[in-house]
Formats: structure tokens, C-alpha cells, sequence
């Protein structure tokens, strides 16, 4: 983001201080990115860069970190004291690493140091662990290959066992392990404790991770001090849950990336299905084809482009044998609600909203409610008065209800909404992919319109259907095991499902990666979504500097801009400077 000079602070008054040091601290206040010179008194002893102290900032007590611990102030200025130190923070090398965090994503450095900070106090510097020479724990040669590339995406088949992988990294020294959910590194964690390797759970183990113990976590765990890094491992890359949705959209990846980098330290991606920027960066190490391919499901795909769009409905007569049986079946329709799309019997038009013609949508009690204007009518045809509706896109819970129909039997819907609840004991389950996380293994896994994931209008939709498809695949486990993936689609030849069909990842990433050469989309270019209420005034303050294509705004306001790569578009996000108002820049979005 640039030099940030500290403002020119308010005298005292009468009665200065005489201290030995002054410490430069950052507010830990999300509208402020600007450092400011305070004094260091007795009191408060002696302070390093990272610690969290207290300071008074326009007549309020508030946080901040230390950023030099030995700065020049400026002459000729009384400076406030610090009020109180804390305890520790974030170590210098984390303190480096946000503000290339908050240049990269165009964010605030409190934001990430908020993030690197402990969840509780931690008053002085524990002691460090005494982890004595590496521990010898053989490693099959795939593995060793790829921690011994230094910089290697490790595609493992969903059904392999990533421990191996953890384990390998440990013993090698500190490692730095960020899993794609909280579940995932607890496992890991437990895991390593059993195999005789201490184990930091980030955050709530902060402290034992600054002693230098291997740490395992979500997300936040690329901001987990380490001081005696030596090897950095990213469990499933290609998860959308390693990149915050909130701004600034930073990716926990690339942050794990650019902390091996500057630590000198081998880094291993590990993934079914990596991702372009995943492939891009480091070496593909891959198992061999009889390994991987049994380490996928087989699939079936139901091809439905000889069907009445309008009479076949949502469920194939090639579909419902196959949810027949003893097993546990999952079908997933990743649609809320009754209806999204509907057609009068009669005469065949679209049931639309009377103010805006958007899609209405069918509301419990009977009636069509339009999501967009939030208009609300009776369920009839406005092109004929005929009073019968056919479901064209139906949501889950229309889809339990047809579903028992057809099996005789209790159905279960699952959707984010039951996350926090104990599902009742059944055979079916139907939801949103919310049930792949809520159901732990099936025999079957049935995505009853595989063609939403497909063909959304999102560059990325190739890519996110893969990991649809992944995560299913580990729900029904190895091909040796029986369990099966089933799709309805009318794109029987896509890439995606030829990929898991066959069991070879890379001919997505070869299809993906020229359609978006073909198109600028990422790798191949840089992109920020700007919107707000103050959208406007930054893109005007942005003007149109060299190698920034400004394109927008779209019908909701939003702009986006395109670079040929993340330096040039960082660099042209900090030199302008931010308008009062509401506003939110993500760069990198994956939603696009």
C-alpha cells in the first residue's frame, strides 16, 4: 500500500515525558490505515513490534499493534503515552506479510492483523518448543517427491488419504497446515497427536504455535505465527472456503503461498481437481493412472436431451430405479423453496411477474411471489386465466414432496438452514449441496440438474462444478467400494463430466484453461468487482490508467476491472485514494 507516514501527533501540554523509546502503532480501527508515534513509559515496559497495546486516539481508548518498536518521532512534538501493552501479536514477519496482504487485496492492514492476532491474551513470548531433530517417518515417493519439488500441486484422487501428506510435512519440522474447514483440521490435529507429533489447533492453540509446534487450521491458519517454519501444506485448494467472502477477499492459498516464498520453505498444494492458479504456479505431482482412477466413484450420467423439457419433469425414468434399494441415497438440486420456474398448462407461457416480467416463484400458501419487486398474485396464467401451473426448475422442497410420492417412502430436506440441527434418520435425503456436508457417506449421490452447475454464468462454473462433484465423490468413496455418482444432464460430452467419468482432472484443466486464455478471464488476467454506494466516485478517482480495463457498470451498479496481472491492478487500486462512503472492492472474486 505504500509508505505510511505517521500524522503529526497532538501535544500534551505541559509536563512532557522523557522515555527511553517511541513505538509506532497501527489502530486497530477499520477506517484508519495510518500509523501513529506514541510514548513508551516505565509503566507500560519495554514493547516489540507485533505486541498489542492500548492508546488513546481522538479522545477514545482503542487497540493497535506495534509496528516499530523504535521509531524516530518526529522533532519538536509532544507524544502521547501508550496506555497499556496487552501481549503479543503478530511476530514482524506476519506484520510484513499483512501489508502485502492488504496491497495485493486492496484492504486495510488491520483487517489481517486482526486475523494473525491471538483470540486471547497472550502475555509474554512463550518458550520455545524444544522439538529436538526431525522425526523419521517414512514417505511413500509420491509424497517426497513433492515436498522435495519445493513448489508442487499434489493431485490426490478424492478418495486418497491426505494424512500421509501432513504427516510427511511434520516431520520434517514446523508445519504450517491450513485445511479447508474447522472439522477437516481438528481431524488432522488428532490425528498427529496419535502419530507422536505435537499438534497447535489454530487459533485456540495460538500460543503453542508461537513456540514453534506444527499448527493445523481453517482459513485463518495462514496467519498462525510459526517461527520455526519448514514446510507449508494446503489441504484442497481448489475449496472455496480457503478465500474470504467478506472484503478484502484474500485467499488463504495464496497467503500460504507468499509465506513459503518468503521463508524459503517448500509449499505442496494438495488437490482432486486443482485449480488453474494452482497449476500455474507450481509442479503437477500426480499418482498413476491405475491409482488415481481407483480412487474415484463411477458415474453415471443420465443423458435427458431426448426429453420433453416441459413434460419429463425433474425426475428420469432412467433416474428412479437407481434411488431404489437399501442403500443410503443423496440427491442434491441446488434450489430453495417450491418452484423457480413455471409454465401454464394450458397454453405453455412462462409464469411471470405482472410489474417487472421477472420468474415468480410458488410461495407455500399457494400464491406466486416475484423475488426482484417482491409483488405477490394469485397462481394463474396472465396470458390465458388458466389456473394450472407446471413446475419447469423445481426447488427442494417441491422435489422431497414428489420424491416420496415416487418411493413411498419418508424423504429428509437438507439445505444450510438445517446445519445447526441433528437430521432425522432416513434412506433419502434430498437438499442443496448442503446435505454433502451434512451427510456423511451414502451409497448413491444423485444431482438431479447437474446443467445449473454447468452452464451458470460464472467464469468460474467449470471449476466449482468439479468441486460439486469431488465432494460427492468422497461422500460415496473408492470405485471398489460400489458407491456411485449419478447426473441428469443434457450436456452428456461437458468437460467436467468426461473428467470424472474418466478420472483424469486434467482434461478440465486443459478445456478450462483455453476458454479463459480465450476470454481474459483468471489466470490469464486480474479482476476487482467494485460496488457501493460509492462505486461511482472510485472508479472517476481511478480514471483509466494503463493496462486497466474499466468495464461497467452493470444494471446493479457493480464495476469490474481488468489487468494482465495482480501488479498492475494492486498497484493502481493503492494509488487511489478511497471516497468517503460505502464501498467494497474484491479482488479475485469468485463469483463473477
Amino acid at each position: 500500500m505504500g509508505a505510511h507516514r505517521p500524522r503529526r501527533p497532538a501535544p500534551l501540554g505541559p509536563g512532557p515525558l522523557t522515555p527511553s523509546r517511541v513505538a509506532r502503532v497501527l489502530p486497530d480501527e477499520p477506517a484508519i490505515d495510518r500509523a501513529f508515534d506514541y510514548l513508551v513509559p516505565d509503566s507500560v515496559g519495554p514493547v516489540e513490534v507485533g505486541d498489542v497495546v492500548r492508546i488513546s486516539l481522538h479522545g477514545r481508548r482503542v487497540g493497535g499493534w506495534v509496528l516499530d518498536a523504535d521509531a524516530a518521532p518526529p522533532p519538536g512534538v509532544t507524544l502521547r503515552p501508550l496506555a497499556k501493552r496487552s501481549g503479543l501479536g503478530p511476530p514482524p514477519e506476519v506484520i510484513d506479510l499483512a501489508s502485502w496482504a492488504a496491497w495485493r487485496w486492496a484492504g486495510r492492514r488491520a483487517t489481517f492483523l486482526r486475523t494473525a492476532s491471538p483470540p486471547t491474551v497472550v502475555p509474554r513470548r512463550p518458550r520455545r518448543a524444544d522439538s529436538g531433530p526431525p522425526v523419521a517417518i517414512p514417505a511413500d515417493e509420491l509424497v517426497t517427491s513433492a515436498l522435495d519439488a519445493r513448489q508442487a500441486v499434489l493431485r490426490l484422487p478424492p478418495a486418497a488419504d491426505v494424512f500421509p501428506v501432513v504427516l510427511a510435512a511434520a516431520a520434517r519440522g514446523q508445519a504450517l497446515v491450513v485445511a479447508p474447514s474447522v472439522a477437516t483440521a481438528r481431524h488432522l490435529a488428532l490425528r498427529l497427536r496419535r502419530a507422536g507429533i505435537d499438534a497447535a489447533i489454530h487459533p485456540r492453540d495460538w500460543a503453542r504455535a508461537a513456540a514453534g509446534t506444527t499448527v493445523v487450521g481453517a482459513r485463518a491458519a495462514a496467519w498462525a505465527p510459526a517461527p520455526d517454519l519448514a514446510c507449508v501444506v494446503v489441504v484442497d485448494e481448489h475449496d472455496e472456503a480457503h478465500q474470504e467472502e467478506r472484503a478484502p477477499t484474500w485467499s488463504a492459498r495464496d497467503v500460504a503461498i507468499e509465506r513459503a516464498r518468503r521463508a524459503g520453505v517448500p509449499c505442496v498444494l494438495t488437490s482432486p481437481a486443482p485449480s488453474l492458479e494452482a497449476l500455474g504456479w507450481g509442479r503437477l505431482v500426480a499418482p498413476s493412472r491405475g491409482t488415481e482412477r481407483g480412487g474415484w466413484p463411477i458415474l453415471d450420467v443420465i443423458d435427458r436431451r431426448h426429453d420433453d423439457p416441459v413434460k419429463a419433469g425433474l425426475w428420469s425414468e432412467r433416474l428412479v430405479p437407481r434411488l431404489r434399494g437399501d442403500g443410503t441415497v443423496l440427491c442434491v438440486l441446488n434450489r430453495t423453496g417450491r418452484a423457480r420456474l413455471s409454465a401454464c398448462v394450458a397454453c405453455g407461457e412462462l409464469a411471470r411477474c405482472a410489474r417487472c416480467e421477472a420468474a415468480v416463484v410458488h410461495q407455500p400458501d399457494g400464491t406466486l411471489a416475484c423475488r426482484r419487486c417482491d409483488a405477490e398474485r394469485p397462481a394463474l396464467c396472465l396470458a390465458c386465466g388458466a389456473t394450472r401451473l407446471k413446475h419447469l426448475r423445481v426447488g427442494v422442497t417441491r422435489a422431497r414432496e414428489e420424491l416420496e410420492a415416487l418411493l413411498g417412502e419418508p424423504v429428509v430436506e437438507v439445505t444450510g438452514a438445517t446445519a445447526d440441527r441433528e437430521l432425522p434418520s432416513a434412506r433419502v435425503y434430498v437438499g442443496t449441496e448442503a446435505v454433502l456436508h451434512q451427510v456423511p457417506s451414502a451409497q448413491v449421490v444423485a444431482f438431479l440438474d447437474i446443467d445449473q452447475e454447468l452452464v451458470a454464468p460464472r467464469y468460474r462454473a467449470a471449476e466449482q462444478a468439479m468441486g460439486l462433484l469431488v465432494r460427492a465423490a468422497r461422500v460415496v468413496g473408492a470405485r471398489a467400494g460400489g458407491g456411485r455418482l449419478v447426473v441428469q444432464t443434457r450436456l452428456p460430452r461437458h468437460e467436467v463430466l468426461d473428467a470424472v467419468l474418466k478420472a483424469d482432472p486434467g482434461r478440465l484443466a486443459a478445456a478450462d484453461d483455453a476458454r479463459r486464455r480465450a476470454l481474459r478471464f483468471p489466470p490469464h488476467a486480474a479482476l476487482a468487482e467494485v460496488s457501493g454506494a460509492a462505486a461511482g466516485a472510485l472508479i472517476e478517482a481511478l480514471g483509466r490508467p494503463l493496462g486497466i480495463d474499466v468495464l461497467g457498470p452493470d444494471e446493479s451498479g457493480r464495476w469490474l476491472l481488468r489487468a494482465a496481472d495482480h501488479q498492475v491492478l494492486a498497484d493502481a487500486l493503492a494509488a487511489t485514494p478511497r471516497p468517503a462512503g460505502r464501498l467494497r472492492v474484491a479482488v479475485d472474486p469468485p463469483r463473477v
